[in-house]
Parts: structure tokens; sequence; C-alpha cells
């Protein structure tokens, strides 16, 4: 008989205790003998040196446990906003999940953040509160905020005594929490509503049944309480888990091809590359051949484990619906498909927004240092490496300056490298100006034919780049045009100030080959031409990315607090004050505000709370932002281009 299983992660702000709950869910089941904890850096989620030092998650972590002959493949991922990368790749892989939200901070932004990406993705979630023994604990209050903030009816499935104090006792749910449930399940079931409206009794099992299946359609969501740090109400939540939350059967004998998601990558140091998958059809077994989608490359699998707490054992296959490390996909990166997921949905919590230069301590390092950075970046597409070979240069774009602090760490404790890291600078983006047309006409010096026009339009904010074909085939081949196609985002990376170019369509509205004449490579050379041509016409307006903050402090410092807004060029809501102090929500451009934490906490005498996240981009005037030089051989030098796309400039001489 298959075995029931669940997919769950451990979703929340920082510090509100996902990696406690964890240890504690692990020893309430007997995987462990006792709990370890965060800050004495024992937690068995927390396996990187870097994360027992400074008592944060870095990565998400997968543990397994057993419970009701039941399994709980359980994902405790990072609460830093600067690593939401890792819970991005997390909950493209979730049946469900537990967002932890700490009484004593309530909904943070972050919280809002998640939440928003569960409801987006439709994964059934049960809301849970921990630290119930905080001081001034109000659960009655948390479902109120709970209910305005995210739109929802929570039900609460257990029962709290003595909350706001170190005795407090979490049970089984109580009738309040019954006539609840009866009522939100009437609402949307029929045939709970027709036993309700004609007064029949209502088993708790039907109800159960009934409220767990609007669950698993994200129509319904749990409401639980824990005390993590001291093990109250996780026997609890256990056991509403397997009542409320939706389990699958393990699959074994699945002949679909097979389908999954890696959505996790390391590397061990005598093992080689780990590959974290999510299957969500057929199996694979050991020396089973993978092709990753997208690629011509052919992978046999020489491992598959089972990694717990640093460890790992040896399982040999893994079935539809589990969760294991595949060993052999030596070309795999984070967020590779393998076979066909129709339902695969990638959401993005964040964006890389600073960018810092990484200098060898000798230049003789450089290759291994390079590598290094290549390998960690296919374990987090959001730390992402810019190679700039011709100028010997190796860039990285990251989310935030804790990020900054865990690559040096990283590379220092496990590449043994200490390069020099230089401050972070914010990455812009630009945008056409107005609508243009962007033409080439390369025939000369024959043998060459290739003539290109385009059609550039801006798009909204967010946009990012769409591409449309109306050119025909009796002027251009399909080859040639697919040339065109596959060539173009290339040059998207620079514009005309060196950045980025993105929210714009660009369609090709007519494209002319010569039976004779034309090269294959002639389309390649004319793409940038055309497209660079374009971009002059157009102009390009700068883009800078946007935050948007929650500033939480005394309130004799608020009149300071606005004036920096101000002077950051910001924009500010009225302000909430609530006893002695006050929250002010505002949107601040990054460049502006990287070192505003640490004057908030100067002026607050430590008291204040800064909350930050991105908000996408805002045009920006160019006296405020940042231009940089074109990198290597720019298309708007159009003679010199075609004489170094055709090798008759030598690339170090650009």
């Amino acid at each position: 008989m298959n075995q029931n299983i669940i997919n769950i992660g451990i979703l929340a702000h920082v510090d509100a205790g996902k990696t406690t709950l964890t240890e504690q869910l692990l020893l309430q089941t007997g995987a462990i003998r006792k709990a370890g904890s965060v800050d004495s850096g024992t937690a068995v989620t927390d396996s990187l040196e870097i994360e027992r030092q400074r008592g944060i998650s870095v990565r998400s972590a997968c543990v397994s446990v057993e419970y009701e002959n039941r399994r709980i493949n359980i994902i405790d991922t990072p609460g830093h906003v600067d690593f939401s990368g890792e819970v991005e790749r997390a909950l493209s892989i979730l049946d469900a999940a537990v967002l932890l939200i700490a009484a004593p901070d309530g909904i943070t932004q972050h919280t809002r953040r998640l939440w928003k990406a569960l409801r987006t993705l439709k994964i059934p979630t049960c809301l849970v509160v921990n630290k119930i023994d905080h001081p001034g604990c109000n659960i009655e209050a948390l479902l109120s905020e709970i209910q305005k903030e995210f739109e929802i009816t929570p039900v609460p499935v257990c029962s709290v005594a003595n909350q706001g104090d170190i005795l407090c006792k979490v049970g089984e749910i109580d009738h309040n929490g019954i006539e609840e449930m009866t009522t939100v399940t009437a609402e949307l079931d029929e045939e709970i509503a027709d036993k309700f409206l004609s007064e029949e009794d209502i088993s708790f099992e039907l109800l159960t049944s009934r409220f767990a299946a609007l669950v698993a359609k994200g129509e319904a969501y749990p409401f639980g309480c824990v005390c993590a740090a001291k093990g109250e109400g996780v026997k609890q939540l256990l056991s509403d888990i397997c009542t409320y939350l939706p389990f699958h059967a393990l699959d074994t004998e699945d002949k679909r091809p097979v389908a999954g998601v890696i959505y996790k990558v390391e590397h061990h140091p005598t093992m080689g590359k780990a590959c974290h998958i999510r299957l969500y059809a057929g199996s694979l077994k050991n020396r089973d051949t993978v092709q990753i989608s997208g690629s011509d490359e052919v992978y046999k699998v020489t491992q598959i484990r089972r990694i717990f707490s640093g460890k790992s054992t040896d399982i040999g296959e893994l079935h539809c619906g589990d969760i294991g490390a595949v060993y052999g996909l030596s070309g795999a990166k984070t967020g590779d498909i393998i076979g066909e997921v129709p339902f695969y949905q990638d959401y993005k919590l964040t964006a890389p927004l600073f960018s810092i230069r990484l200098i060898p301590e000798d230049d003789s390092q450089m290759t291994e240092l390079v590598a290094a950075v290549s390998e960690l970046a296919d374990e987090d597409p959001l730390l992402k490496m810019v190679w700039l070979k011709e100028e010997r240069e190796l860039q990285v774009q990251i989310t935030g300056m804790m990020q900054k602090e865990i690559l040096t760490m990283l590379l220092k404790e496990r590449y043994h490298l200490t390069p020099q890291i230089s401050e972070a600078s914010v990455i812009y983006k630009e945008t056409p100006s107005k609508a243009g047309i962007g033409f080439e006409a390369y025939t000369m010096p024959k043998p060459c034919w290739a003539v290109i026009k385009f059609e550039i339009t801006p798009l909204p904010r967010g946009s990012g780049f769409v591409y449309e074909n109306e050119a025909s085939p009796k002027d251009c081949e399909y080859r040639y045009q697919e040339h065109i196609k596959s060539c173009l985002p290339r040059y998207l990376k620079q514009g005309l100030h060196g950045w980025e170019v993105t929210d714009l369509k660009v369609k090709l509205v007519y494209a002319e080959n010569h039976h004779l004449h034309t090269h294959p490579l002639d389309f390649f050379l004319a793409t940038p031409l055309a497209f660079m041509d374009g971009l002059r016409r157009t102009g390009t307006t700068l883009l800078e990315p946007m935050l948007k903050v929650k500033i939480t402090a005394p309130d004799n410092i608020l009149g300071r607090v606005i004036g920096d807004i101000l002077d950051m060029r910001g924009s500010f809501d009225t302000p909430e004050m609530k006893e002695g102090s006050f929250c002010l929500r505002a949107r601040i451009p990054a460049a502006t505000s990287m070192d505003y934490p640490i004057t908030l906490g100067s002026i607050s005498g430590g008291k204040g709370l800064y909350e930050a996240e991105f908000d996408g981009y805002e045009a920006c005037d160019l006296s405020l932002g940042r231009e940089v030089p074109y990198r290597g051989c720019c298309p708007l030098d159009r003679d010199k281009w075609i004489l170094y796309f055709r090798g008759a400039i030598n690339p170090n001489e650009i």
C-alpha cells in the first residue's frame, strides 16, 4: 500500500521561529532525540557553518518525519528578505504551507508578501501564531488583523488557555471553533449548507472532511497557535496538518515520463552536485538518464539520496510526489525543469537590486574565483554573476547587504578565497522613451545581405520584454527569422546608458534575405545594429529600483524621519500613532536609502524597526541616477561593429 505524503513549507518573516518550530516537529515525531537551538547553532536544518554562526537560515532545508503512518516532508525556509530566492524556489514545489506569524510582531511587510504569493499560487495554507507565551499576546486581535489584512475568515482549529503567559496551553478545537468552521464551510459547501439550514446534525467527521476539501482548493484557512520554544501546541499542529491539509499517495507505480522541478542545488566536496528534485510524474532510479528541458544534453543519475541534517542516505529511487537529492546532473541549475510540468508556476518575491565587484587577492586566483562564484550562482539564481572576460572583471548582482556578507563568508569557508569586495552600487534599468523604428540594411561589402526593420514600443512598468514577428517568409526565410529572435535578448542587456533595457515590445515588421548573398551569420550581425538604431531614435529613460518601507519608532523622532524620507526623494502615507510610537509607510529609491537602517538605529537608540521590500522600478532623471560605459564594442558605431563582428578588429583593442 502506498504511503500518504505531503510536501509542506514553513514560511515566515525573520525571527518568527520557523527553524525552532521545525526542530519541535522533528522532536515530537521521534525523528530526533533532542531539539537543537538556533542560538546555540545546533538546529538540524541550519547545516551551514554560516547559519550556525549568525543564528539565521540562509538556505532552505528539507527534512522528513513520519506521523500517524504519513510522511511529512518539511521545507524550512529563510525569513530574511535578502534570501527570498530560496523561498521562491520552495514555493514552486509545495503541496501546502504553514505561514507562521510571531505574536509580538503581528503581520509584517514580509508576511504580506508571502501571503500574496501563497494566494497567487493557490497553495493550501495553515496560518499559525507562534510565541503565544509573550506578554501582551492577543490572539483575538491577531485574528481580526488577519481577517482585515488578508481579506479571509481564518478558522481557529485549536483552543488556547493562558495566552501571554509562560503557562500557556494549546488544546483541541473548542465549541467556538466548531461554530466558526460550520459557518465558513456552509457558505461554500452545498452539503453542509443544506444540513445547516435544515438544522440537521452535522457530524464532526463530515464537517472536517468538507472543510479540508475547501482548504485544499485555497478557499478556507485553518488557524493554529504554538509556543515553539517550549514545544507547546506542536502535537496539535501535527494533528491539524494531518486533518486539514492535502496529502497524496506516494505513487510507486507511475509509468508516465519523468517530470520534476529542481528547486535547490548544493555542491558536495566529494560527491559533486546534488540536485534536489520534486517529482510530479514517473520515477527515477540510479543509472536512469535525464534530460533538462530546453537542453540537448543527457545526464545519467549516479545516486539518489535523502539528505537530513547534513547527512544523507542512499534511497536508490525517487517516486512521483516525493523529494530527493539526485546526483549526476552536472550541468543542471536551480530552477531547471525535467520533462513537462504543465502546472508549474514561477513566482518572484524579489530581484537583485545591487551590484558588487570582486577583486582577487592575487590575479592568478581570478579563474578560481570565477569558478567559485559560478558554482554559487548555480545554487542561487538571484546571486547573478557577470563575468566581463575582455575586461577581466567579475561582478555579482545581489538582493541586499546581508547577501553580500554571506557571499563573503561562503567564499572563505568553502573555497578559501578572500577577495576584496567593492561597495554595493544600485542596478538601474532603462526603457524606451517613446515608440520608434529601428532599421538596418546590411548589404555591403558582399557577400552579405540582411535587412531588418523593428517597431519598438514602450510598455507599462513590470512588463519586461515582449517580442512579436509579422515578417513574411516570402521575404525572409524562417531560419533567419529565428536567428533574429534568438539573438535579440542578448542585446537587451545594455542600452544607451549601459543598463538592461526592459518594459518594451519589439516587433519584427520586415526582414529580407538574399538567396545568393546572405551568409548564415549576417542576421546575427545585423540584429543588434537594427535594435540599437531603434533605441537611438526612441531615446531611453533611466529606471531606478524603489523600496516599499515600513518604519516603526518612538514618536519623538517622527519629524526627523519624515524629513529624512523627503531628503531621500521618498513619499509617505499618514503616520499611524500608537502609545508613544508611530508606524510610517513610505516609498523610497533604493539608491538613496541603502544606509538608512543604520541611521534609524542611531537616531532611535536602537528602538526603530525598518522593513523594506522591492517595489518595482520608476523613471529617474539621468542627473539623479548613473550611467555606465558600454562594455565591449557598441553597435551604435556601425562601421566598427561590422569590423569587430567579422574579426577584423582585435577585441582587446576596443
